[in-house]
């Protein structure tokens, strides 16, 4: 039986983690039966009780959750330490307020642990796809996926959406190369993985807006704008044989 890890990682999210987690576990035990699976709260130094509740969480559900917890602030930090300490033959990760659907995991898993694929990730740009968002976010989102494509000629439709899962052969080769720890994570890893010659799908997803949302407009996008630039200069990892 396949193993599987799904990540959530938060920052002071004291208030509906615990929520968020039972709602993941009681979706999983419903439909993941075809693998070994567990809930994973990755807590990069939140000041509150998110660390408590994770615990919390682990202690009440030990076959089942577990927790990691980072010294430092930032979800690219917490997802790249998460993803590489894991065991399990693939892992995704979903944000805490879960936006999207989390029916949409199914696809996502198949993509790498049954399809052939290296990477799934969830687009909200796909003719599929059933969102509801705010205009300013469509456009951001939109002129920064154009911009990526300007430079690198990928093909993938939508670097920010925090829903992604990749197989273990894949996780142990890419992410010791992604340097950033925090936004621009999500990025900077696919277009490594395309770039290099990993397998990537796309899943529509069913996806709403927090209005909640940690990213900075216009700031977080002037400095992944910069952080992109920068990428275009770098030399890209290459997918070895057999993984």
């Amino acid at each position: 039986m396949k193993s599987v890890d799904l990540v959530i990682p938060c920052y002071n999210e004291e208030r509906t983690l615990a929520a968020s987690v039972e709602k993941l576990r009681a979706w999983c035990g419903e439909h993941l039966a075809a693998y070994r699976w567990r809930v994973v709260v990755a807590d990069n130094a939140s000041p509150d009780r998110t660390l408590e509740v994770a615990k919390e969480l682990a202690a009440l559900h030990p076959d089942d959750c577990a927790y990691i917890h980072l010294d430092r602030k930032g979800r690219g930090r917490a997802l790249n330490r998460a993803w590489l300490e894991s065991p399990a033959d693939a892992m995704c990760y979903m944000d805490v307020d879960l936006s999207t659907d989390v029916a949409m995991i199914t696809p996502l898993l198949a993509g790498v642990l049954e399809e052939g694929f290296d990477v799934a990730y969830g687009s909200r740009v796909s003719r599929d796809s059933d969102i509801e968002r705010s205009l300013k976010r469509e456009i951001n989102s939109r002129g920064y996926i154009a911009f990526i494509k300007l430079l690198f000629w990928t093909k993938f439709a939508d670097a920010q959406c925090g829903f992604k899962a990749m197989t273990h052969d894949a996780a142990q080769q890419l992410l010791p190369h992604v340097q950033d720890g925090e936004w621009f994570f999500d990025t900077e890893l696919l277009i490594m993985a395309e770039k290099g010659g990993w397998k990537l799908k796309e899943v529509p997803v069913r996806w709403v807006e927090d209005p909640d949302t940690r990213v900075k407009f216009p700031q977080d996008i002037i400095k992944m704008a910069s952080q992109l630039v920068k990428l275009r200069f770098r030399k890209m990892p290459r997918k070895r044989a057999g993984g």
